[in-house]
């Protein structure tokens, strides 16, 4: 029969460990980047080179157009 292998001592965790936190004042200001650095990635897939476009031509289009089938945008 299968026997249960048991973790080494070493890997426990200690009766009185707390788990390290984070406080909300370093989380935030990374979240907040990170959420308008989507934002702009979203807005260049999904709505640039269209009635808001902000640079002339099609490069733009050209670099994320799959990208746009993959997220399901219309492009043409």
């Amino acid at each position: 029969m299968a026997q249960s292998i048991a973790p080494p001592s070493s890997a426990a965790p200690a009766s009185g460990a707390a788990v390290p936190t984070l406080p909300l004042k370093t989380i935030l200001p990374w979240a907040f980047f990170f959420g308008l650095l989507m934002l702009v990635l979203l807005y260049f897939v999904g709505a640039e080179q269209g009635a808001t476009s902000l640079f002339s031509g099609t490069d733009v289009h050209e670099w994320v157009h799959d990208g746009r089938h993959l997220l399901g945008f219309p492009c043409h």
